[in-house]
């Protein structure tokens, strides 16, 4: 062996950098993928939301009800969506994950201030995700102390200070204890699907492009899109296997309350893992080998567990945010396990969250069964 030189050296060195330059998708996902995450975790991600859907329930028209509706206007944590005047219009907000509070003020909210005795009033938050309400609860408790302060003036100075002149008293829906695994462990299915789904299928054309054994299905006459069903059930089968994991995990070691029917869980979970696996066919067909395939993969899947609502909430994040979150099948489905798991809801609550699943599994199996004719081309 010859001794060490640096124009070998400098000559592997450019061969490496030609390489790089010619797979030019891998290059891509090295400058894209740190892109992506500083854009995400610099600009999308907040763990303090604010402006969250509010819905009033008033019940006095009297001024120190109007004062505190005007400083909780003022708040940066409450946006007030919706008034109504019925308990079951209440419910039906919530369950279906329209407002993340409402506020009951009582008909006899001015009356007992005037006595100098401190009406309580009744907020009602949706605590399915505990990250969500904390802060603003919080900021309810400073509101209680400061809210109609300045209205207090004369005979009624007395009662300001701390406590204030009002109580809040908070009533936390379908995860009252604030156990993050209530929230979490639910949303795993989602996220364990998305990961196993898309990677496994994203190297199936692929594989069988590198080993060879695409010839084999060209001299057949199977068609795309049947190729694509074939390939897509036996892992459909995997995924429930899945499912069914982490339901018992749910259940026996984490006790997380199963309300509603685990037999339309299990139905609408067959439209999410056909999705992904729509989705990792598409994958296998763009990429040129399996690390591209993989790299695909990782691309798709980082956004979907940092703007679905997963690890951070998801009106806390900028509307733009919100908007690419919308067009991920992740963000739908967790809303649907948890929905269902936690509140009880039934078809009718989470059919607003099933028809973009059906239409994301729609478009990529279009696109994927377009690319697959393009690759027997």
């Amino acid at each position: 062996m010859g001794r060490f030189t640096l124009h070998r050296l400098w000559a592997v060195v450019l061969k490496e950098f030609v390489q790089m330059r010619r797979d030019r998708i891998t290059f891509l996902m090295m400058v894209g993928i740190p892109i992506l995450q500083l854009t995400l975790f610099g600009y999308a991600i907040n763990s303090d939301p604010k402006h969250l859907p509010t819905a009033l329930r008033l019940a006095d028209e009297g001024p120190f009800a109007r004062t505190l509706v005007a400083e909780m206007r003022n708040s940066d944590y409450f946006r007030l969506v919706r008034v109504t005047d019925s308990e079951a219009e209440v419910e039906r907000l919530l369950r279906l994950g329209n407002v993340q509070f409402v506020v009951n003020i009582p008909e006899d909210f001015t009356r007992k201030i005037l006595r100098g005795e401190r009406p309580t009033v009744l907020v009602e938050a949706d605590a399915t995700d505990p990250a969500a309400t904390g802060p603003a609860i919080a900021a309810v408790r400073a509101i209680a102390d400061t809210a109609i302060d300045r209205d207090l003036t004369g005979p009624l100075s007395r009662l300001r200070g701390t406590p204030g002149p009002i109580d809040f008293e908070v009533h936390a829906h379908y995860n009252p204890e604030n156990i993050t695994q209530y929230n979490v462990v639910p949303g795993l299915m989602g996220v364990v699907l998305t990961m196993t789904m898309v990677i496994i299928t994203a190297l199936a054309i692929t594989r069988e492009r590198e080993r060879g054994t695409m010839e084999n299905l060209l001299a057949t006459p199977v068609r795309p899109f049947e190729v694509m069903v074939g390939k897509i059930l036996p892992y459909i089968v995997v995924g429930y296997v899945q499912v069914t994991l982490i339901l018992m995990a749910a259940r026996f070691l984490f006790d997380v309350p199963m309300v509603g029917s685990l037999a339309l869980l299990y139905g609408i979970s067959l439209l999410f893992i056909a999705a992904n696996l729509a989705m990792g066919i598409t994958f296998s067909t763009l990429a040129r080998n399996q690390l591209q395939a993989m790299q695909m993969a990782f691309f798709f899947f980082l956004p979907s567990i940092l703007l679905s609502g997963f690890m951070f909430p998801f009106r806390g994040m900028p509307e733009w945010a919100q908007w690419i979150g919308t067009c991920l099948p992740l963000t739908h489905f967790l809303r649907i396990v948890r929905g269902i798991l936690l509140k009880g809801n039934g078809i009718g609550e989470i059919l607003p969250e099933v028809w973009p699943i059906a239409l994301f599994v729609a478009v990529a199996m279009a696109v994927g069964v377009k690319r697959y004719r393009q690759t027997l081309d």
